[in-house]
């Protein structure tokens, strides 16, 4: 476990931390008008590899090999220019900061980030950190690589669950929830909606599949499965019949047939490491998927579970109506999708980048 310090004056700024994968929906914008809850779970932290926040360069002032050697193989509106590395962390889980309230940034419901660090070291003054909790984003803490410092815990070690422990009791992310929102009329409200960390969830994997259809038909397992991610696949690939086959694997799952091309496989949510099949299907191009939605395509629940008060009886059985279901279909996000997919080497393909302006230019369906 860490602590993270001042760069400055070396005041402790958090609470004892473990390590943990980035959160697939860490940069996700939701809705309008939604409140999201706290991204990472408290006594957690993530580092996000890529620059987030101003101050930025529109596409036409950048090289395109200095655009590559950042891990980008395809144009973006713009490219962030602030330290890489962030540390996301709980809000609750800040120590010693105050916030700079002339770094607002342009948020109607709370902080968005978009003026760059807006909380400093209380000790000495040093911008730290950056607070973002305005509607429709999610609630985090970005702590500056450039700012901090991670000092270890002396005798304090998280073990990594191994992948039989996560199989069994990892927790799943149910696919459907409510959203709250404030655009009610008579203040807070909320909706039955897709859940959003599975529209990220599915916007990475997309990109993923995308490159290992080698642009190819596409055919997913039905079910949840093919509700998530095949009417994208079939409008975003050549027609005709399936010649590339994905299926679900990994922990506890059977060993899948030795002619499967893509397997769409858990990522360890505390080392992001993604699940690696044994030799006979290593050529499979391995789709990643957050641990607790890959636990659900797997493993569905017939239904959600309701909330209630008070102990039933074991032998009686419950009736309760079944949770209201989303009155559209399932939808990646976009952002996910877009900020996965330049950032896959495949991208150099003219096919794939063919693919990618004709959704800028809103020339194919609906699937965002």
């Amino acid at each position: 476990m860490f602590v993270f310090v001042c760069a400055g004056c070396g005041a402790e700024l958090t609470t004892p931390l473990s390590q943990v994968s980035l959160p697939v929906h860490a940069r996700q914008k939701y809705g309008n008008g939604a409140q999201l809850p706290v991204l990472m779970e408290s006594g957690t932290f993530a580092v996000d590899p890529d620059s987030w926040g101003g101050p930025w360069r529109m596409w036409d002032e950048i090289d395109p090999s200095e655009a590559e050697a950042r891990g980008i193989y395809a144009p973006v509106y713009a490219l962030s220019d602030s330290p890489p590395g962030a540390s996301v962390i709980a809000p609750g889980d800040i120590r010693g900061t105050r916030l700079i309230p002339e770094k607002r940034g342009g948020a109607c419901c709370g902080l968005d980030g978009a003026d760059g660090p807006n909380m400093a070291c209380e000790a000495c003054g040093l911008p730290v950190a950056t607070r973002v909790d305005d509607c429709s984003l999610w609630q985090a803490v970005r702590l500056s690589s450039d700012a901090v410092r991670r000092v270890p815990v002396d005798g304090v070690h998280v073990a990594s669950l191994s992948w039989a422990e996560l199989a069994e009791k990892g927790e799943k992310t149910p696919p459907f929830e409510p959203i709250a929102t404030w655009t009610g009329r008579l203040g807070s409200n909320h909706y039955w909606s897709w859940s959003p960390q599975w529209e990220a969830a599915a916007g990475q994997a997309l990109a993923h599949l995308l490159v290992a259809s080698q642009g190819q038909p596409v055919k997913v397992p039905d079910g949840l499965t093919a509700d998530v991610f095949q009417r994208a696949l079939d409008a975003l690939l050549p027609a005709g019949p399936p010649k590339r086959r994905a299926v679900l694997a990994g922990p506890g799952q059977p060993s899948p047939d030795a002619g499967v091309d893509i397997l769409l496989v858990p990522v360890h949510p505390q080392t992001g490491q993604t699940w690696t099949p044994a030799s006979t299907t290593a050529s499979a191009y391995l789709v990643p998927l957050p641990l607790g939605v890959w636990l659900w395509l797997v493993s569905p629940q017939p239904y959600l579970a309701v909330p209630a008060s008070g102990r039933i009886p074991r032998d009686v059985l419950r009736d309760d109506p079944l949770p209201l279901l989303p009155n559209y279909l399932f939808r990646a996000d976009r952002g996910t999708f877009q900020h996965t997919l330049v950032r896959l080497p495949a991208m150099r393909s003219p096919w794939l980048r063919t693919i990618l302006e004709n959704l800028r230019q809103g020339t194919s369906v609906d699937l965002f």
